[in-house]
Parts: structure tokens; sequence; C-alpha cells
């Protein structure tokens, strides 16, 4: 069975649609879970960005998605604690 192009094409968009949908969703559970933290750290008398924790998941993206996770995780970063 041969499939046209535009069946291969609608396919996949589909599937990128369904992919992206699941990072919308670990984004904000990751937001969530990120909130939990700060608050926690505050409470307990910290900051509220860990600058050491930070760089660590910078250096995570990157070593996973080279240079443009770097950005990748600037804006995890952003949206999970605001800009500082």
């Amino acid at each position: 069975m041969t499939t046209t192009p535009e069946a291969t094409i609608a396919d996949a968009r589909e599937r990128i649609d369904a992919l992206d949908d699941r990072i919308i969703g670990l984004i904000q559970e990751r937001m969530a879970v990120s909130s939990v933290v700060q608050r926690t750290r505050i409470a307990s008398g910290g900051r509220r960005v860990h600058l050491a924790r930070e760089m660590e998941i910078l250096g995570r993206y990157r070593d996973a998605l080279g240079r443009p996770g770097t950005s990748l995780a600037m804006t995890l970063l952003e949206l999970s604690r605001g800009r500082i």
C-alpha cells in the first residue's frame, strides 16, 4: 500500500500536534513543581532562585541538545521562575 505525500505529511503533523500537547502539559507541570520549590525555599529563609542549580539545568539541556538547548532551558527557567 502506497501513501501519498499529503497523507504522510498530515499524519506527521497530527503526531507533532499530539507531541506538542504533551510537551505543553509537561512544561505546565514543571512550572507548578518549580513554584513549590521556590515557595518552600523562601519560607525557609532561602532565595527564590538557586543559580548553581540553574547552571546545572542549562548544562543538561546544552549537553543533550547543543547550543539551542541552552536557549530552550533559559525559556523554561523563565517560565518556571519569572525574569530575574
